[in-house]
């Protein structure tokens, strides 16, 4: 191509642990059945009435127009609606509630609304890829946020230094997270609040596994933290909480202020979300806030969450159980790297986990395991690492 060259920002957008991994995979799955426990993508489909909704609504004449980027004002009516029922917040929907084509969309245009080259962005690690990838295709420059056991994977907002502070421009969070599972009190974000408004720095908050969580567990919104609506915004998704990951559909909410230049972007990128996917997205959060349909997501996930970690804890791994999320972040035996006891279980056992430094160099120490199969392929995943003999044999020892 001679001197033709794609852009730099390329080099920072993908991790070589993921694209290494699929490889790898794909060369396994040619000797052997392969359990993949990599990738977060829901394996269940939507509730029938939500599929109804979508195929009555694909049948109408009127649907097929571009639908506008910012959403039908029924959806945005509809978000503000479960907002106010789930969380007790209130949002103008028709300046307060955005819709977008999957909260990754959101995520990835955020940055380019808000930042320039020198301008910093307080990204955690380990984190989401979007989360750093939305900076360097920005043209920022990130600056993480360890998230550490020790701390519960929480921010220490206070170690962050003053000129660091001085030069940001916005934080995300994540909570519950991806991919640490980690989970927030109210009483964080009203530290997030008080720390945003002394540095005037603006708050993006991921909440896409906000009705994934278990033991009776209710995540709280950012919004819901006094002062939140005037430093920041949430992202939410239909992904994970009603099994449409492939719809590509979800919302930003909060400071109007602060998603008016995300507004703008996406009126420039795109044209919408097809306006049958936001009458099946309606009909998903009227069941759930009405309580017409039970949404049995989390309490799936809690099965195969506690079967998984009692087969796991019964061949001598024991993980602390997530409250949230459809992760288990489990950390590696003595002696191993992420990335070598990744693969020794791809190689060994069959079985495909994410190493946590995928995620951020945080994330050394961990791998981050899916529950994306059935209870039953999961402790067949649990059998298999077993009969590899991969959790009593050191790394240095081979």
């Amino acid at each position: 191509m001679g001197s033709r060259k794609p852009s730099r920002r390329l080099d920072e957008l993908s991790s070589a642990i993921f694209t290494e991994m699929a490889q790898r995979k794909r060369e396994v799955a040619q000797k052997r059945d392969v359990i993949d426990l990599g990738i977060g993508s829901p394996d269940q489909p939507p509730a029938p009435h939500l599929i109804a909704a979508l195929s009555e609504a694909v049948q109408r004449p009127d649907v097929y127009g571009y639908p506008g980027s910012e959403g039908s004002g029924a959806f945005r009516q509809e978000v503000a609606a479960w907002y106010q029922h789930r969380f007790g917040v209130g949002l103008n929907p028709e300046r307060e509630v955005h819709a977008l084509m999957g909260s990754q969309d959101g995520l990835a245009h955020f940055g380019m609304a808000w930042v320039d080259p020198g301008d910093i962005v307080l990204v955690p690690d380990p984190g989401y890829p979007i989360y750093a990838g939305s900076v360097h295709l920005a043209g920022a420059e990130l600056y993480p946020l360890p998230l550490r056991a020790d701390r519960g994977f929480l921010p220490d907002l206070v170690s962050i230094p003053v000129e660091i502070c001085r030069r940001a421009k916005f934080m995300i969070l994540n909570f519950p997270s991806n991919p640490v599972s980690a989970v927030a009190p109210l009483s964080f974000f009203d530290e997030v609040v008080a720390f945003a408004k002394q540095h005037d720095i603006i708050v993006v908050h991921d909440l896409a596994y906000s009705e994934m969580a278990f033991d009776g567990y209710r995540p709280p919104s950012f919004l819901q933290a006094d002062g939140a609506m005037d430093v920041g915004i949430e992202f939410n998704s239909f992904s994970k909480s009603f099994n449409m990951a492939g719809c590509r559909i979800a919302y930003v909410v909060g400071n109007a202020e602060i998603i008016k230049p995300l507004a703008i972007v996406k009126s420039n990128v795109d044209y919408g979300v097809f306006a049958a996917v936001q009458e099946m997205a309606i009909a998903a959060l009227r069941a759930d806030r009405t309580g017409l349909v039970a949404n049995p997501t989390s309490s799936l996930y809690q099965e195969r969450r506690d079967r998984f970690l009692a087969a796991l804890a019964r061949i001598g791994w024991d993980i602390e159980p997530p409250k949230a999320t459809m992760f288990v972040w489990a950390p590696v035996p003595p002696g191993w790297s992420s990335r070598e006891f990744a693969f020794a279980l791809l190689e060994e056992a069959g079985v495909v986990v994410i190493p946590g430094n995928a995620f951020g160099s945080e994330g050394e120490g961990y791998v981050r395991i899916a529950l994306v199969q059935d209870s039953e392929i999961l402790e067949e995943a649990a059998r298999r690492i077993a009969d590899s003999g991969i959790l009593g044999r050191k790394q240095n020892q081979v």
